[in-house]
């Protein structure tokens, strides 16, 4: 064969039928006889269901069925992941609303229209309860509860410390610097919302087949199994063209299950998909505080961190809340060596939104704690922000490196990444123009932020890889990942092709089907190229190895004497026939022969990708606005398979991360109302608002799985947020600003600008709530609390 596909860039053989409208979301599907399903939510944050009258929306045109919780049944939806045994949810709400939007009530009718005019129908009196908002007050003693047999407002926490660490871990540090840091709640917002076709009506064998936008087909058939009682093999679920989710669609919510339900009490299918202000407040992620402070010596060396965070839940105990548990909790050392670590988790139930994941889950956040540390440590010495960095990060030559939090780090070139992105960036030339403004009393400042990060991609485990010779000579390429955007298709046939020299016009991918595809753990945690890409890797091979003893059958050859080339399959040397796929496929089949390879490949542990990001930024001093300028990222994801996706993933990731930075904020009221539920509020960027970035990689491989190859997905979010953060402060920081919390909006920029031009400089610290004093202490690894 001529040269290896991989490595190459190659377009993407998803994007024809999507850019042709030729795409099929779970929207578009149009089963006949399909009823539409609409929701009717709580306009109260918290409040005691007093009596649902849905007399005059049955009676309306077109209304089928009008459901409440005495009808669907009050046992609890299977969650996607659970953070405390005590609290869960039924498909609607029983007895109390814990956020406005919480569902109550489930119209069914023959049209959406219909459905719609009969949920303004149904009379529910609410008597309303107090509302614990804001997640530091509702760790307060006097807060309102959501649920009062807890106690309290705490799901889980966790305090834990090396049992090396005995002591103050701060204990010698010349210099201690302490911020409250704000990871501020923002909306998913993917293009297309959560939506579900439940089809209840048997066939072959199944009693339920349901179209569902997931990230995780296999996962939300188990927990459809568990919440009807059905058996496996008797549930179904495809998952067609998703629009986005980046978290916010792990497996199935209550709202899917209501609509399930519904379907089958009907006996006809039931479709349902969410409005966008439904789904703005469906799928949230981060939102956290943070209470931070990090003890150096006079040269620079980190000596402790201890940190107090908050995670907010929202309702129900959201799992996005438990990610300060898990995620934030064992990432909490980063790319640095921090000799001791004393870390406190708090998970907090708040009457709001419950809370997802979002792009890094967690991970984003622990760099985000870090990196503003390692700039205040930097103004605090004198340093430059690229040198407290240089003298703390983990050297290439200490992996594997055992983290004080119970992870063991693959492999690394931590300071290559950041050597690399100074460079592009030119931040000497950069630092100059810095200066020459600066001195010119200019009121347009120039920002260089710089970060670096370390993630946790993967999470072990295994994965489905399935290869197939069809009688026609083409390949079927199968997976238990479920991309929805990633390139899967793309990248598992750049893998196929490469491995049994076939054309990649060839090779079809199947997918999210579990009808079709024997089992999957989806697509989340950066993990399908690593997994599902190694196990199509592994089956590629066998099945090549399948073809190249067949074909020495026909051949009358040793199966070490076959070669494998672009034309097909031939003896070496030798003036034979040469066996084309198309012919040995159709002689396969012709003789009972079966060339594929059905296997499940595991990863024995985490990878963790890292990176150096350089953001440029200007900041007008006299209104606070902020223009980025230039943003250079250097992402090490271990091998780069194909350059065109990897650059997808960091753009999408960087733009995604600089959003957080300088503009998005999902803000309820005092009452827990929120404000900000439509993209009229929300300040989503348009590509208007961001710029062209300037991203590259290096390649540092793991010995983890065959390909070599870390997770990308998530990588940009996690270098770029605190990267502009950081770059707003530094242009402003010669006025005496140290801190502003993100989003960095023009008001708040401008006030921090107005309080240290006043001599009162905001102080970024403030003591944690007295609700960390009562934690046990855990003095061994970190167990990772909830995964994702």
């Amino acid at each position: 064969m001529v040269g290896s596909i991989l490595g190459n860039h190659v377009r993407r053989v998803e994007d024809p039928e999507l850019l042709e409208g030729r795409g099929t979301y779970v929207d578009d599907l149009r089963i006949p006889g399909t009823a539409q399903a609409v929701f009717v939510r709580s306009p109260f944050a918290h409040a005691r269901i007093v009596d649902v009258d849905t007399t005059e929306a049955e009676r309306a045109p077109g209304v089928l069925a009008v459901h409440t919780v005495a009808t669907l049944g009050s046992a609890w939806v299977p969650p996607f992941a659970k953070v405390n045994d005590r609290v869960g949810h039924p498909p609607l709400a029983d007895g109390v609303v814990r956020y406005v939007g919480d569902p109550v009530a489930l119209v069914v009718a023959e049209t959406r229209a219909q459905a719609v005019d009969g949920a303004e129908l149904v009379d529910v009196d609410y008597d309303e309860l107090p509302a614990a908002v804001d997640m530091e007050a509702a760790l307060a003693p006097e807060a309102a509860l959501q649920f009062p047999e807890l106690g309290s407002n705490i799901a889980q926490s966790v305090h834990a410390i090396h049992p090396e660490d005995a002591g103050d871990v701060l204990a010698g540090a010349d210099v201690v610097v302490r911020a409250r840091i704000e990871n501020q709640r923002i909306a998913t917002a993917p293009i297309e919302g959560n939506a579900i076709l439940a089809d209840p009506r048997q066939v072959d064998g199944v009693e339920l087949t349901a179209y569902v936008a997931t990230q995780h087909p296999h996962l939300a058939r188990d927990l459809l199994v568990e919440f009807t009682g059905l058996e496996k093999g008797q549930v179904r679920v495809v998952t067609p063209h998703v629009g986005g989710a980046f978290g916010g669609k792990a497996g199935i919510s209550w709202t899917h299950a209501a609509v399930v339900a519904a379907a089958r009490q009907l006996g006809r299918p039931v479709a349902w998909s969410e409005t966008r202000s439904e789904a703005m407040q469906s799928m949230q992620g981060r939102g956290q505080v943070q209470f931070a402070e990090l003890g150096l010596t006079h040269d620079g060396r980190i000596v402790g961190l201890r940190a107090r965070n908050i995670g907010d839940c929202g309702a129900y105990a959201g799992f996005g809340g438990s990610l300060v548990i898990g995620p934030t909790h064992i990432m909490a050392q980063g790319p640095y060596e921090i000799p001791r670590i004393d870390y406190a988790g708090i998970a907090a139930l708040t009457n709001t939104a419950p809370m997802g994941a979002f792009r890094g889950a967690g991970r984003p956040e622990a760099a985000a704690m870090l990196e503003r540390l390692m700039d205040l440590a930097a103004l605090e010495l004198d340093l430059s922000p690229e040198e407290v960095r240089r003298r703390n990060l983990i050297p290439k030559d200490a992996f594997p490196y055992a983290t004080r939090t119970g992870l063991t780090y693959d492999s690394g070139d931590y300071d290559l990444a950041l050597t690399e992105a100074l460079r592009l960036a030119d931040v000497d030339v950069l630092r100059a123009e810095q200066r020459r403004r600066r001195a010119a009393d200019e009121t347009r400042l120039l920002g260089i932020g710089v970060s670096t990060y370390v993630e946790i991609t993967g999470f072990g485990g295994t994965e489905l890889g399935s290869v197939r010779i069809e009688p026609d000579g083409s390949v079927v390429v199968m997976s238990g990942t479920s991309a929805h955007g990633q390139g899967h298709a793309t990248s598992f046939a750049m893998l196929v092709a490469d491995r049994l020299g076939v054309p990649i016009e060839s090779i079809s991918y199947v997918q999210s089907d579990t009808a079709a595809v024997a089992s999957g753990g989806g697509t989340g945690g950066s993990r399908s190229l690593q997994l599902g890409g190694s196990a199509v890797s592994a089956a590629a091979r066998a099945v090549r190895e399948q073809a190249v003893a067949f074909a020495a059958e026909l051949l009358e050859a040793s199966p070490d004497d076959i070669e494998v080339s672009d034309e097909g399959l031939r003896v070496a040397g030798v003036p034979t026939p040469t066996y084309t796929w198309r012919e040995l496929g159709a002689e396969a089949a012709e003789r009972g022969v079966t060339l594929r390879a059905d296997l499940d490949v595991p990863q024995h542990g985490a990878t963790f990708p890292f990176g150096a990001h350089v953001s440029v930024v200007e900041v007008d001093a006299e209104t606070g606005h902020v223009v980025p300028l230039r943003h250079v990222a250097v992402d090490d994801c271990g091998r780069v398979l194909n350059p065109t996706i990897v650059r997808g993933q960091q753009h999408g990731g960087i733009a995604q991360g600089m959003s957080q930075a300088l503009w998005e904020q999902f803000v309820n009221d005092e009452q827990g109302q929120p404000i900000t539920s439509t993209f009229a509020d929300y300040q989503m960027p348009t590509a208007a608002d961001t710029i062209s970035f300037e991203a590259s990689s290096t390649e540092t491989t793991t010995d983890l799985n065959e390909l070599g190859a870390k997770g990308i997905g998530e990588s940009g979010s996690l270098g770029s947020t605190p990267a502009v953060q950081s770059a707003v402060i530094d242009a402003v920081s010669h006025l005496g600003v140290r801190h502003i919390d993100i989003p960095c909006t023009p008001e708040r920029v401008w006030r921090a600008i107005e309080a240290a031009r006043s001599g009162n400089p905001a102080d970024p610290w403030r003591e944690p709530p007295a609700a960390f004093g009562s934690l046990d202490v855990s003095r061994g690894p970190a167990d990772g609390g909830v995964e994702v």
